[in-house]
């Protein structure tokens, strides 16, 4: 089994009958649902066991021919064309849509046209005018901000390739809970990617952070000892202290473990609320 990219991130897995000796980056044209396709292997070997949807698989039919190759960036160049093309008719057909993408399918049978809306878009006109033009089946499919970000590439904040461009392969739904767990202040610029919801990022330590914080005190705790109440305003989860305010209204950091000999006075009630990534508001994963 091979895993062939195509163009915008999408993967399939095809199974080798022909034995070709691949190698990753080499270029291969494959079965499509109607024809031919073509896409860069991307992984190969026994891993690709696991990842396997169930189904048959469709084959790999050869290596990439120098007809090949020529064929390939004239459809590129045809993707430019349809894409300004398509932009114009949307404006005729006065539709709320925004597109996105174009793919032109290796065989030049099918041409599929990506698209973003905010609501349900009456295309219906617009897919037979493309159809006159063109003669062939026309497809128009309606992603997600996200998918958009994905299809589209980009960098992040961090100065590094987006994520859902490089290993993502799925989205989880993210919520502005991720962000209070790692006490990140709540400011949308900050958290938001460029696909205008918040950054997948937020989810890779968040284990980290549940495990330590089950661990250490709650900001606005109250714990008593000897000399009185001990409140904590602060927590570093790295160093493993807590900033409290004495019972002589003093600042100070100790040590997280000093705390479990005092007695627990005052807990501070969790956030349950979340926002989710299909929610309204300014924060949306």
């Amino acid at each position: 089994m091979i895993e062939i990219l195509f163009k915008g991130e999408r993967k399939e897995i095809y199974t080798n009958p022909m034995q070709f000796p691949f190698k990753v980056g080499d270029f291969a044209v494959v079965e499509a649902e109607k024809g031919e396709d073509m896409g860069v292997v991307n992984q190969i070997g026994p891993v690709l066991e696991r990842k396997k949807k169930k189904g048959e698989l469709r084959t790999i039919i050869r290596k990439m021919t120098d007809a090949d190759q020529k064929r390939y960036r004239e459809n590129r160049k045809k993707e430019v064309k349809a894409y300004h093309l398509c932009r114009k008719k949307i404006v005729e057909h006065e539709l709320e849509m925004k597109l996105v993408d174009v793919e032109y399918q290796f065989d030049g049978n099918k041409i599929t046209f990506y698209f973003t809306a905010d609501q349900r878009v009456d295309f219906r006109e617009l897919v037979k005018d493309l159809a006159g033009i063109y003669k062939v089946r026309i497809e128009l499919r309606q992603i997600g901000v996200r998918d958009e970000a994905k299809r589209i590439g980009g960098y992040g904040v961090c100065g590094r390739k987006l994520c859902c461009t490089t290993f993502l392969k799925e989205f989880e739904p993210i919520t502005t809970q991720c962000a209070k767990e790692q006490n990140l202040p709540l400011n949308p610029q900050k958290l938001s990617g460029v696909c205008g919801r918040l950054l997948c990022c937020l989810m890779y330590e968040r284990d980290f952070y549940r495990n330590q914080m089950k661990r250490l005190p709650a900001m606005g705790s109250v714990y008593r000892g000897k000399n009185g109440d001990y409140q904590v305003i602060q927590v570093n989860v790295f160093n493993e202290t807590a900033t409290v305010l004495t019972p002589e209204q003093k600042i100070e950091t100790i040590d997280a473990q000093e705390l479990d000999g005092y007695k627990l006075v005052k807990k501070k009630k969790t956030a349950t609320s979340e926002t989710n990534d299909s929610g309204a508001g300014n924060l949306e994963g």
